[in-house]
């Protein structure tokens, strides 16, 4: 059993040979000639203005959760609405629950106000 899985070991050991060789050779060959300007922080072409842990809103994390009850309700809805003649009423039933949970998560975003837009 183990003549199976020696090609994967061997295969593994040489991925990871190689690419250290390739890391270790550019820390070594690679130039070092640091500057002011290569070692200041860079943010969007001009220098930063305000700490980067300020608090984000709210509402950005609303629109992350819509995105994804809409994008989980899609991705299981085809493959839900090809294969419905073989899963039966249970297929059907599991199916309902899942999208009243979205619709449950739905309804909190529109109370949280995250579909009005200031």
């Amino acid at each position: 059993m183990l003549e199976n899985y020696l090609p994967i070991l061997i295969f593994m050991i040489v991925g990871l040979l190689f690419g250290t060789a390739f890391i270790v050779i550019g820390f070594v060959l690679g130039p070092r000639k640091p500057d002011a300007e290569k070692l200041s922080a860079y943010e969007c072409g001009f220098e930063a203005f305000e700490d980067a842990r300020m608090k984000f809103d709210v509402r950005y994390y609303l629109v992350a959760i819509l995105f994804i009850i809409f994008d989980l309700e899609i991705a299981f809805l085809f493959p839900w609405a090809v294969a419905l003649r073989e899963i039966g009423m249970f297929g059907f039933m599991a199916m309902m629950l899942f999208l009243g949970l979205l619709v449950i998560g739905f309804i909190y975003e529109w109370k949280k106000g995250a579909l009005q837009w200031e």
